[in-house]
């Protein structure tokens, strides 16, 4: 499967983004980091600067249908940017126009609260998004990992760092369910 990660040039928590994505490349998927700019995004670990990750693409220049699904790693500022850029929202809502799975964790759901792609869908998220998620008609749950598939696609979704081993294991088996439809339709 070749997965889209999506993070801002700035923000992004680091481990939430190089963790799902080691899961990835050791389950033999190709993980893509798409971003808003060119060249290379600004990690962090909590407040802290991290290291430095180069694009492969950039949203406006790439498609939800080159993809099998969306990772949406959190840190408190990575998606805040992320849902202030039009093309960025239109990028993630345009997966679930698509039925193609999307996982998001800790404070990612905000950028999926921007698209208004939560609407009768059930997630978690860290803590603080729980008001964000219910005034945009979502339902939210305090869960290590959360499976959703009330809606157009599949939506995994879960709290914090600490979710990251049951994320991975969870994303990448509910990916496996839908790559293997859209590659069906697709014609692979």
């Amino acid at each position: 499967m070749r997965i889209a990660f999506l993070a801002a040039p700035e923000g992004v928590e680091q481990v939430e983004l190089t963790d799902p994505w080691q899961a990835a490349v050791d389950a033999g998927h190709e993980p893509v980091l798409v971003s808003t700019k060119s060249g290379e995004i600004q990690a962090f670990d909590h407040l802290d600067k991290a290291d430095t990750f180069p694009v492969d693409e950039v949203v406006g220049e790439t498609s939800a249908g080159s993809f099998d699904g969306l990772v949406l790693p959190g840190g408190v500022a990575n998606p805040d940017f992320l849902r202030m850029d039009d093309k960025a929202v239109a990028f993630v809502k345009d997966f679930f126009d698509q039925g193609r799975p999307v996982a998001a964790i800790c404070h990612a759901p905000w950028t999926l609260v921007e698209a208004d792609v939560v609407r009768g869908r059930t997630l978690t998220s860290w803590p603080s998004l729980r008001t964000d998620i219910r005034n945009a008609g979502g339902t939210w749950v305090d869960e290590q990992v959360k499976v959703c598939e009330g809606g157009p696609n599949r939506l995994i979704t879960s709290r914090k760092p600490d979710d990251l081993k049951a994320f991975c294991e969870t994303y990448l088996a509910e990916f496996a369910k839908t790559g293997a439809k859209t590659g069906a339709e697709a014609g692979g």
